[in-house]
């Protein structure tokens, strides 16, 4: 999904809505989705903590120890903002929320400095 190319002005529409992230970011929290879903028995709803984990460990997967600095590069710096991209995406009509799901369940899940720096595996263990 990461060449995805929106259809009918959709990223202008996401542009619009929330400007401070990059349009890579947006597509990156949807393939963190699909890949969050891959690791599941069933398709699911899925929470804000899982995938905001999903999007760290997909993070790491692609990009190594370039993560932080990919993510930064896109806007986000901290798991709050994994949500707010989601709720844009939601607000869009390209996600679904449930009705208990709120901005909230992103907030402070991981530290960016202790996900992407100091837990690296560097020793080439794959990230649980």
């Amino acid at each position: 999904m990461s060449e995805l190319a929106f259809r009918d002005g959709v990223m202008d529409r996401i542009r619009v809505r929330e400007p401070r992230f990059n349009e890579h970011a947006f597509l990156f929290v949807l393939s963190a989705l699909e890949f969050a879903q891959t690791r599941q028995t069933e398709r699911r709803h899925l929470t804000g903590r899982e995938l905001a984990e999903a999007c760290r460990d997909l993070a790491l997967q692609r990009y190594g120890v370039l993560s932080r600095m990919v993510l930064e590069h896109w806007g986000v710096t901290t798991t709050a903002h994994f949500g707010d991209i989601v709720f844009a995406l939601v607000d869009l009509g390209l996600l679904l929320a449930q009705p208990t799901d709120t901005l909230d369940d992103f907030i402070a899940v991981f530290d960016f400095g202790t996900a992407f720096d100091r837990n690296y595996p560097w020793n080439g263990s794959s990230v649980g």
